[in-house]
């Protein structure tokens, strides 16, 4: 992707006093994608200080620390590898957690959540009265602090904000109140009804009621995640930009109707063919196993860092792979792996490989990888679009009901699962109507193609990226115009 900044010396002179604050949800794998788009800006802007704050313990996960290494060692090698730049530097925010708390992972970001605006403040306020204090120039966010909008305004500077996810989930969020006046709340509002089509929203035709994602009318709607997913739908058409990890032809009957919400709905992905390239890790022996396999031939299984199937799916998936024949490679934590049936790993070994962890990217972008059974993140997703790998969809929660339906109904590059759980025959059918399908593949590959041409010199997703570019090189007067 070409990413340069037009505004000449001139303004890099200018530039040298701007300040951005980027503000990261600490949670699952946003703050990556987050982390990506602000080492492409400070690339493009060298004179501009870009301030990333995050909690602690995501700080070291992604920049490491003296005693652990780091998320970017372990999936792109040596940190210059990534190329963060000099411009850009990583100070913590509390998280509000008590000392000790041993509470499950919900519990631990409901406590966030109510402290988050006042730490990411207090946290700033350091910063800004330190000896190297800039006063802020712009800031940019994950979409789920939409507090940081207030902030900007507070502030008199742009606010963008990134969403890290697809368009289609992003539209449900904009029009929840619609779809609440519209739709009964709670279990018993739906019941009878899971299969309706919200086709009263711009796009969303093809989504059904049942592929909403908790917090919009089912679920606990009155949780800090919910409500603050309910504000993000209020806030965004207040933000400079929303800037996503997508490309425009990819959804857009959906785009079209967010530009017409946004002040600037800029899509500058996919971040798969941004990013730098991974580097050679492969501590579990995947590509001299694949090497060893036929072209698109291989099963390529993955649930992402956060969802495993329970026990008696990852049986029955287990099952399917072995009576199928199918060579697989299976990503799966070594500590579920009691769950397997006796004897699988010895039984199958000769055409199978189970790693506690995998170079995903790289491992798609393999020519043996001939079908990806996924969860449908919507990382997983792109990356998958961008190695041209179609896909066998098991969601399990959030926006993964809604990206699977794309998937499967609307890009036409991949399947359901059957009756929406893994059994033995649902599995082995997955596999042989994916593999065998040629005019799938070729969807796949010709959004590849696509995906590929937007990030490209001419590309929708460059000339969105400049546009986001020139609003962070924005003097105050600029701003004010």
């Amino acid at each position: 992707m070409v990413e340069t900044n037009n505004m000449g010396t001139g303004a890099d002179k200018k530039n040298q006093h701007h300040h951005v604050a980027v503000l990261a949800f600490p949670y699952g794998t946003h703050a990556i994608p987050l982390l990506n788009l602000v080492r492409r800006l400070a690339i493009a802007a060298p004179n501009i200080t870009f301030s990333f704050f995050s909690t602690s313990k995501s700080n070291s996960s992604i920049f490491g620390s003296s005693s652990k290494p780091n998320f970017l060692n372990r999936f792109f090698g040596p940190k210059s590898a990534f190329n963060i730049p000099s411009n850009v530097k990583a100070y913590d925010v509390e998280d509000g957690v008590p000392v000790g708390f041993t509470g499950h992972p919900m519990a631990e970001m409901e406590i966030f959540l109510k402290s988050m605006g006042g730490n990411f403040k207090q946290s700033i306020d350091t910063v800004l009265a330190g000896p190297d204090g800039k006063k802020i120039s712009c800031v940019i966010s994950d979409s789920f602090l939409s507090f940081a909008g207030d902030m900007a305004e507070e502030l008199g500077v742009p606010w963008i904000s990134l969403w890290t996810a697809g368009p289609c989930s992003l539209s449900t969020h904009y029009y929840t109140d619609l779809i609440r006046e519209s739709i009964p709340l709670g279990p018993d509002g739906i019941a009878g009804r899971e299969e309706e089509p919200i086709d009263f929203i711009p796009g969303l035709s093809v989504i059904r009621i049942k592929d909403l994602q908790e917090g919009i009318i089912f679920g606990n709607l009155e949780s800090e995640f919910s409500q603050m997913l309910h504000r993000m739908g209020h806030m965004l058409p207040r933000a400079t930009a929303v800037a996503m990890n997508a490309f425009e032809e990819l959804d857009l009957p959906i785009l079209d109707d967010l530009k017409s919400k946004f002040q600037n709905c800029l899509t500058v992905g996919p971040f798969t063919f941004t990013s730098p390239t991974p580097s050679n890790l492969d501590a579990h022996g995947c590509f001299p196993w694949l090497d060893s396999q036929k072209p698109t031939s291989v099963a390529y299984v993955s649930f992402g860092t956060v969802t495993t199937p329970p026990p008696q799916e990852l049986v029955a998936l287990a099952e399917g792979l072995e009576e199928s024949g199918v060579p697989f490679l299976w990503s799966l934590k070594d500590q579920m792996k009691v769950h397997l049936p006796n004897g699988f790993l010895e039984r199958t070994n000769a055409r199978g490989l189970v790693v506690p962890w995998a170079p995903q990217e790289r491992v798609l972008g393999h020519i043996a990888v001939g079908v990806f059974v996924t969860h449908c993140g919507w990382n997983s997703v792109l990356e998958s679009i961008t190695a041209g790998v179609p896909m066998i969809c098991r969601p399990f929660f959030g926006d993964q009901r809604i990206n699977s339906r794309m998937v499967s109904d609307v890009w036409g590059i991949g399947i359901r699962i059957k009756d929406g759980v893994f059994s033995k025959d649902g599995t082995m059918e997955g596999l042989d109507l994916v593999l065998s399908n040629e005019k799938m593949r070729e969807k796949v590959g010709a959004l590849r193609g696509i995906a590929k041409h937007a990030v490209g010199p001419k590309g929708s997703s460059s000339k969105n990226f400049n546009s986001l570019l020139e609003i962070v090189c924005r003097d105050k007067k600029e701003q004010d115009i």
